[in-house]
This record gives C-alpha cells, sequence and structure tokens, in this order.
C-alpha cells in the first residue's frame, strides 16, 4: 500500500491505493511526500504511466525535493507484483531487436563495459519485472519493465537517452 499526501511530512489531503492508478489528478493536485508501507510502486510524472520513473519500496517520504529531481506532480502510479522464480531478459543494441543481443539473468553495473555493447536501445523481459538506468551503477533516470517487448525505446519517450546498467527487482521489498 502506498499513501500520497500533498505535503511535506504526510500532512494535508491523502490518497491511498494498493494498485495501479493511472491519473492521480482527481485524488490530488500535488503530491509533496509518500510513504509506501508494503510493495513496491513506480510512480511517474505524468498521467498514464509515462514521463520520468521513480522506484518506491517500503518506506517514508516526507519531502519531495530529496527526490532525483522530482518535483511535486507525481500523476500516476504502478504496483510492482513480486516475481517469484528466475529472471531473464534480452537486451539489443539497435531498436526493432538488432544489432548485437546479450542475455541476463543477474544485474549488470555497466553494459557497455561488461559487453562492449555501445548502446541499448531495444529489450525483451521473459522473467522478472527490472529497472534499466542511464548511468552505470544503477543511477541516474530509469524505466521499469515488465515481461513484454519494448522495440523501440525512443517511442516510449526516452529520445536520446542511453541506458547502461540494469537490475531485477527483488521480492525484498
Amino acid at each position: 500500500m502506498i499513501i500520497f499526501y500533498e505535503d511535506n511530512n504526510f500532512q494535508g489531503r491523502s490518497y491511498e491505493t494498493s494498485s495501479d492508478c493511472a491519473d492521480m489528478s482527481s485524488h490530488l493536485s500535488r503530491c509533496q511526500s509518500r510513504r509506501v508501507e508494503s510493495g513496491c510502486f513506480m510512480v511517474y510524472d505524468r498521467p498514464n504511466y509515462m514521463g520520468q520513473q521513480y522506484f518506491l519500496r517500503r518506506g517514508e517520504y516526507s519531502d519531495y525535493q530529496h527526490w532525483m529531481g522530482f518535483d511535486d506532480s507525481i500523476r500516476s502510479c504502478r504496483m510492482i507484483l513480486m516475481h517469484k522464480g528466475s529472471y531473464k531478459i534480452r537486451i539489443y543494441e539497435m531498436e526493432n531487436f538488432g544489432g548485437q543481443m546479450y542475455e541476463l539473468m543477474d544485474d549488470c553495473e555497466n553494459i557497455q563495459d561488461q559487453y562492449q555493447m555501445p548502446d541499448c536501445q531495444s529489450c525483451q523481459v521473459m522473467d522478472g519485472h527490472w529497472l534499466m538506468y542511464e548511468q552505470p551503477l544503477c543511477r541516474g533516470r530509469m524505466i521499469y519493465l515488465m515481461p513484454g517487448e519494448y522495440s523501440i525505446f525512443r517511442e516510449m519517450g526516452y529520445d536520446g537517452m542511453r541506458f547502461s546498467s540494469i537490475r531485477h527487482i527483488t521480492d525484498s521489498c
């Protein structure tokens, strides 16, 4: 369960959910603090799970200014279902699953160094849930990937973004 608050330090109007919410604007005009009581969530700065993303696990987030560049415009959220079992993802150098391909079952802190792969522009998630980051060591902006095919990151709003590291989401939320 996650609770969003309009003001810092868990004050003001609140909205509580244990599921996905594609548009939070009817519940809150802004979101300056959050509390995750159970599970893991992705929050987005635009409706319909678009825009900047941030991964939240159990804990308290009392002030939006301490959020890796997020402002108070959280507009949608997605609960991440916990995965039991193996993890597998195929990453591709080019769009539409072209160029070099590598199959990963573990985290990778630096795709360029480990695989001599200059870029990652598409992927196929076979098992598990993953976070892909623009910087090595799982830092910077991220994208949440659930099982499925992602043929063109650019069409998902990640034009010009270079992904450099990846990790799977474990059930330790």
